[in-house]
């Protein structure tokens, strides 16, 4: 009609529902959000945690399993510094206190440091030196060895079957001087051994002494850390290996031992003291070496040289 304006269509219908264009957004909504996870993965809950708690322990046993590490060692002074590098003694970085008076000595540990390139040279004042060596004289260098990275006891025996190849190993029992350590790595080098195992408690470790005492041998000789000696030597003994230990008073000579041609166990104990009442309790036999000249011992470097040639002898 004329004069009445057109009006809007609109919607009359109180009818609800998703509107045009909604994609369905709301049924959507509706889905589950998939299954509830497990006990263990929730923050939170106690399971989570004994979770997080057993895999803690895991990692410390891994660590365990590769027979830990030693800390960190500082050489100090003129003389054992240049020694050291002479001798191949792993180095991390070498410290040259500042407006240092130069002689040989300190050129050659320079010297040393720069051509070995894995060597860090720092320039550090006096007092710094003093701070890190508590007060050693220390003659303006410091050399710092790196951690020692053990083996487990197990890895030598591994590593044997990886050559395919009787086990030859050397065990050390109550030996606190790293200079012999450093000779029995050697003489384990030069005949073939699988590597040294050393008790984690009053026992020598691989120090820079031992480092320069092996020749650079450590490189390659592994040395194994055993938690609890005894308790290692009876995990050998029912791998296969025969377990010798060295005395003076041992039933059998070297010469008339035949365990020596197949897996083996060297222990040796100190020069003083022999072999410990357990770890000569958990030998298979213990050997004595006839000394004529009437010496009453051998230190633990000359008496694992002798046994592992005559061992090495056996197996050619």
């Amino acid at each position: 009609m004329p004069g009445n304006s057109q009006r809007p269509n609109r919607r009359t219908s109180q009818k609800k529902g998703p509107q045009t264009g909604s994609g369905g957004q709301r049924r959507r909504g509706l889905k589950g959000k998939g299954p509830t996870p497990p006990a263990e993965m929730r923050t939170g809950h106690p399971k989570q945690r004994a979770a997080q708690a057993k895999a803690r322990r895991q990692q410390q046993q891994t660590s365990a399993r590769r027979g830990g590490r030693s800390p960190a060692e500082l050489v100090v002074g003129r003389n054992p510094v240049v020694e050291a590098l002479r001798g191949g003694v792993p180095a991390g970085t070498l410290y040259v206190q500042q407006f240092l008076d130069s002689d040989d000595r300190v050129t050659e540990a320079v010297k040393l440091a720069m051509e070995r390139g894995d060597v860090h040279l720092m320039e550090a004042p006096r007092a710094e030196l003093d701070r890190i060596t508590g007060g050693l004289n220390h003659q303006g260098l410091v050399l710092q060895v790196p951690p020692y990275e053990y083996a487990h006891p197990d890895d030598l025996v591994d590593a044997a079957a990886d050559d395919g190849v009787d086990p030859l190993i050397v065990a050390l029992d109550g030996v606190t001087d790293p200079r012999n350590l450093g000779a029995v790595v050697r003489s384990a080098a030069a005949f073939g051994g699988h590597g040294v195992v050393v008790p984690e408690r009053r026992a020598a470790g691989m120090t820079a002494g031992a480092w320069k005492t092996s020749a650079g041998t450590a490189a390659s000789t592994p040395v194994a850390r055993a938690t609890n000696l005894t308790r290692a030597l009876q995990s050998y003994r029912k791998a296969g290996l025969t377990v010798v230990g060295l005395a003076a008073d041992g039933e059998a000579d070297l010469a008339d031992v035949e365990a020596l041609a197949g897996p083996l166990v060297v222990v040796i104990g100190s020069e003083g003291r022999g072999l410990s009442r357990l770890v000569g309790e958990n030998c298979d036999i213990r050997v004595r070496i006839p000394m004529p000249g009437g010496a009453e011992s051998l230190n633990a470097g000359v008496a694992a040289g002798i046994v592992l040639y005559e061992a090495a002898k056996r197996r050619r």
